[in-house]
């Protein structure tokens, strides 16, 4: 299994509110309305917890075509070029598989895109992402967060186990890593997701990003205090 390390920022992230486009998507019932945020709106928590104030709490979009990833539809135009999907499968021990589904939980209030939900022999399912970008011999911070996330969407809506994820690089040959995914990420993803919540829903002002670095091109440098 790779390192973990957190990186300061990285391209192949993509943004699911690319694809699913309302930014501030919620679930309805008769008696309450909940908002439901997106992967991506994780990743931007984790590089700096006041984008989520500026984006929910003030309705300020970013001017900025990158940010953690590159557009979605490109990447997956490349990806596609590339890849030969059915080798990856293969090489997985992968029984059946479910591609570029959109997936919502009411219950952890978070939605994604998954490149790939594989089934796999030994009875659980695992989600598969495509990265066009080399294999570093490391592991980003938000790579982790990203697959752990979308298998904690596939363990509820699914009602299967899922314990572990991959990523395929596609510029390092196809090179496919393996995740482990523990209860424990779990329950970290989903203390992550409270604090997010509790940002959007009470409008709490957060602290500022530890490195300073980080400021330097964001678009909301001017109104930051």
């Amino acid at each position: 299994m790779a390192n973990f390390e957190v990186i300061e920022r990285e391209e192949g992230v993509e943004s699911d509110s690319e694809v699913s486009s309302e930014m501030n998507y919620e679930i309805g019932t008769d008696t309450d309305t909940e908002t439901i945020i997106t992967i991506s709106d994780v990743l931007e928590y984790l590089f700096c917890s006041r984008f989520i104030y500026y984006m929910y709490c003030l309705d300020i979009p970013q001017h900025q075509e990158k940010r953690f990833k590159v557009l979605k539809g490109r990447e997956v135009h490349e990806t596609r070029k590339l890849t030969n999907r059915d080798y990856v499968r293969k090489k997985l021990n992968c029984i059946r598989k479910e591609s570029e589904i959109f997936i919502a939980s009411k219950k952890y209030h978070i939605k994604g895109i998954v490149d790939e939900v594989l089934f796999l022999e030994d009875g659980t399912a695992a989600p598969l992402e495509y990265k066009f970008a080399e294999y570093k011999d490391k592991l980003f911070k938000t790579y982790k967060f990203q697959m752990v996330l979308q298998a904690l969407l596939i363990r509820e809506n699914y009602n299967i186990e899922v314990n572990r994820a991959y990523i395929c690089y596609t510029r390092s040959n196809s090179l496919v890593k393996e995740i482990e995914i523990s209860l424990s990420d779990f329950k970290k993803a989903e203390k992550i997701i409270e604090e997010i919540l509790d940002i959007v829903q009470k409008g709490l002002y957060p602290k500022t990003a530890r490195s300073s670095r980080k400021c330097v091109d964001c678009c909301y440098r001017n109104i930051c205090v």
